[in-house]
């Protein structure tokens, strides 16, 4: 059974960063597509940010691209999300996502997430 366990949320200023991070057990990156999600207060859950299991495909959000990238590190059996120019808008609680793939084709905002961490809160200041 995977499990994910995320860190790295807080507060911060419009304009500052937070480099949330996402460990992995009962399972290895490298076998997993990973992904980021979020969940603002009285809105859907929506994708960040993905990588497929063999780092090759990165999939960003147009709200997150270019100021957020997503990183795998097989050493630590992680993923990072690197967040920079924060704006209020996304404040939010930050979940990490695993797929097992089930064929070899990549759709990393629509792939079925087995997987889910307990989310971290993020929030943003103006």
């Amino acid at each position: 059974q995977v499990h994910l366990e995320e860190s790295g949320g807080g507060l911060a200023q419009t304009g500052g960063s937070l480099r949330l991070s996402c460990a992995v057990s009962g399972g290895t990156v490298s076998t997993l597509h990973m992904a980021w999600f979020r969940q603002a207060p009285g809105k859907e859950r929506e994708f960040v940010s993905g990588i497929s299991l063999t780092g090759n495909e990165i999939y960003y959000s147009d709200d997150v691209k270019c100021r957020f990238t997503i990183l795998k590190d097989h050493a630590t059996n992680s993923i990072y999300l690197r967040m920079n120019s924060l704006k209020p808008g996304d404040t939010a609680v930050y979940y990490c996502a695993a797929s097992e793939p089930r064929t070899s084709d990549v759709d990393l905002p629509r792939q079925t997430y087995e997987y889910w961490g307990q989310g971290t809160q993020v929030t943003v200041s103006s």
